[in-house]
């Protein structure tokens, strides 16, 4: 049987690109669907292997196979909204429309994903929506583990500090609302040279409002935008990928181990 990957992303434009980065290889072969996740039902969801939510520009399909998890493998993915819990947002957090969460964990606790990979701001409001992702999948039955990691942590030219987490439905929770053994800052991960500074970066301005620091031409995935704007937009709202790679990394040398 074929693998086949869900991708969700209701933005028009990262749609084609998804589309095009399927058509050159770079990411799982699969469908988007630009629905709202409010719409997606959980039988929408039965041929796919993979299932990636708020799919950007599919930097989570990207790290996983650049990590080394087979397209075969069943995994679930998303990078909820940050907006709402940004400090450059405007501070509804759970209030604010953008708090997309009660909209999917419902998919995931009725379909029950074996593996699930997320990320989110490292805020202080992002630290409580984690409190409640946490609860929620423990409430399911599911083990979960969470870092506070940055891109200078992997040798990237920018901060960018971030929430990355993992369930797991084979170790099944409740943990105790303890992490799993992951590391829980950038500086324990492995340090990879990218051999650009500052000054040599380019700049890349996201949608709350801040400039990123990128290094030029070191991510392949930016060669598909169709415009130079379009292409800003998409580098500011994408994770970074060799941190989203270090973790799911991370978690199978974990599982090789146990």
């Amino acid at each position: 049987m074929t693998a086949f990957a869900y991708y969700n992303e209701i933005d028009e434009f990262a749609a084609v690109w998804l589309q095009s980065l399927m058509d050159a290889g770079a990411i799982m072969p699969g469908y988007v669907d630009t629905r709202p996740i409010q719409q997606v039902l959980p039988d929408d969801l039965d041929e796919f292997t993979q299932c990636h939510f708020f799919a950007g520009i599919g930097v989570w399909s990207y790290a996983l196979r650049s990590a080394g998890w087979p397209d075969d493998r069943p995994v679930w993915t998303g990078s909820c909204p940050c907006q709402p819990f940004s400090v450059a947002g405007e501070g509804k957090a759970f209030e604010d429309d953008r708090h997309l969460w009660p909209y999917w964990y419902p998919l995931i606790d009725l379909r029950r994903p074996p593996v699930i990979f997320g990320e989110q701001v490292a805020s202080k409001d992002g630290m409580r929506w984690l409190d409640l992702v946490s609860t929620n999948l423990e409430d399911s039955d599911y083990a979960f583990g969470a870092a506070d990691l940055c891109a200078a942590g992997v040798g990237q030219p920018q901060v960018r500090q971030r929430l990355y987490w993992v369930a797991d439905a084979y170790h099944q929770g409740p943990q105790g609302r303890q992490p799993a053994e992951l590391p829980e800052r950038a500086g324990e991960l492995p340090t990879r040279q990218s051999g650009a500074s500052r000054d040599a970066a380019d700049h890349i301005g996201g949608r709350d409002g801040y400039y990123r620091l990128v290094e030029p031409g070191t991510f392949p995935l930016a060669a598909r935008a169709a415009g130079d704007v379009e292409q800003l937009r998409g580098y500011g709202n994408a994770l970074c990928a060799p941190v989203a790679e270090t973790f799911v990394s991370a978690y199978m040398d974990l599982n090789r181990a146990a």
